[in-house]
């Protein structure tokens, strides 16, 4: 037999069949005790019987006036008659019998005592030295159907007993194991990046010790991982200052010297130095993304966020390039707004170094909380959109970008709960790039038509 697999179940078939087993191993030895003392007590009877009747029927042959006459006794009233006797002389002539008693059923006389046969029982008793013989029988069938009668009456009882408890049984093991499956559910509610300790306060101490190291491996697993966005953070952080002194230098070389050769490779540093500093600060955008809080205790509309990066970008690169559209309504969501601004202007700028040049990139914040960012451009196969979440993966290798803002607008939308949905060609396009995601936004937010402003 094969148990299954869940815990709850296993120890609920195993209790009840053991259960089970005992009872009907209970009820058995009860009934094998039960018939043979049954056996005992009609013995007794039969025994008891055949001495009270052989006193009278001495009187009553002895007071005869024939002998060798048989005499059957009638009944007083119809009944079933489980004894019967027959009354012998030494030669084997019936000389009294019961009404219903078959003299071809009683064998021989061979003695006092008890004998069988297949199909009765029978006592034998003598008196006046062995003249006056009588042999009373008890049908076999009779005890064995008070036997069955008995079995009954033990079985039917535990037809009925015998589902309750095992229900009984189910439910005091699912309320035992409670805790362990508060303790399961927990788990399974955790994404990918909660590693907190797990609430182990009421487990059994056989599952405890299993909980606290589960726990203690979560503690190293964040210890670790807090270490390493510690590492990336501080030492973007520090490369900042010396990577702004290289590039102004590389600058200051560029206007001073003469040298048209120098020239050109002072500006080849200035931008290679310039590719340094904006992978740092991917770096520690990818760190905030994993590491930081990205949840407040407060709720504040979207737009403005949204509005303040697009304009911010539109600055820094071409004008007019940026088409957005927000709704009328506040869009509120207690996502921090550092958080939607790296994810805003990540989503933005890789439409803009990867779409199509000239075209138009359009930036949609709904009243739901749904941020899409579509650009024309190249159909992007399955595959490459797969990887385009993976840290330093470029759809374009010869693309100066440092492979790390889908992977950082990536991270953000796993740990908010919404995924990052990928798409090419864009939806009712032929061509074309789109990223969407959705935002945390507080239910009572009102929706209202949608207005387009182009920045």
């Amino acid at each position: 037999m094969r148990f299954p697999r869940s815990l709850q179940a296993r120890l609920g078939l195993s209790v009840g069949l053991v259960l089970t087993t005992l009872w009907l191993l209970a009820a058995t030895l009860t009934a094998l005790i039960v018939r043979g003392e049954m056996d005992e007590v009609f013995d007794s009877a039969l025994r008891e019987t055949a001495e009270r009747i052989l006193p009278l029927a001495v009187t009553d042959i002895v007071g005869r006036e024939e002998e060798g006459v048989t005499q059957r006794l009638a009944p007083v009233r119809e009944h079933l008659e489980f004894f019967t006797y027959v009354v012998r002389d030494a030669e084997g002539r019936i000389l009294l019998q019961s009404h219903a008693a078959n003299p071809q059923i009683f064998p021989p006389y061979d003695g006092p005592g008890f004998h069988q046969t297949a199909t009765h029982r029978f006592y034998n008793d003598a008196a006046l030295q062995d003249t006056v013989r009588i042999t009373v029988a008890e049908p076999l069938a009779h005890r064995a159907a008070v036997a069955r009668e008995i079995q009954l009456g033990l079985g039917l009882p535990l037809l009925i007993v015998l589902p309750v408890a095992l229900a009984a049984i189910v439910l005091a093991v699912r309320t035992t194991l409670g805790s362990l499956r508060r303790f399961r559910t927990s788990l399974e509610a955790r994404n990918a990046r909660d590693l907190s300790p797990v609430a182990t306060g009421d487990l059994p101490a056989e599952i405890h010790p299993l909980a606290t190291t589960l726990n203690s491996l979560l503690d190293r697993l964040r210890e670790a991982f807090e270490a390493e966005r510690s590492f990336a953070a501080n030492a973007a952080h520090e490369l900042r200052t010396p990577l702004a002194g290289a590039i102004a230098q590389a600058q200051r070389l560029q206007s001073e010297t003469r040298d048209p050769a120098a020239e050109a490779r002072a500006a080849e540093i200035e931008t290679t130095l310039k590719r340094l500093t904006r992978l740092s600060e991917r770096l520690m955008q990818l760190a905030r993304a994993e590491g930081g809080r990205l949840r407040l205790d407060q709720s504040m509309d979207l737009r403005t966020v949204a509005r303040v990066v697009v304009e911010d970008i539109g600055r820094a690169h071409v004008p007019d390039r940026i088409a957005l559209t927000l709704p009328e309504g506040p869009v509120l969501s207690d996502l921090d707004p550092d958080a939607f601004g790296i994810l805003c202007r990540n989503l933005v700028e890789n439409a803009l170094r990867h779409g199509a040049a000239d075209a138009l990139i359009d930036v949609t914040l709904t009243s739901d909380g749904q941020l899409v960012v579509a650009n024309d451009g190249p159909v992007l196969s399955r595959e490459t959109l797969d990887q385009l979440t993976a840290r330093f993966e470029r759809a374009d290798a010869s693309s100066d970008g440092s492979g790390l803002g889908l992977a950082i607008v990536a991270a953000i939308a796993d740990r908010i709960g919404s995924p990052l949905v990928l798409q090419s060609p864009r939806p009712g396009a032929s061509s074309g790039f789109q990223a969407s995601v959705r935002l945390p936004t507080d239910s009572s937010a009102v929706s209202a038509p949608s207005d387009i402003s182009s920045t």
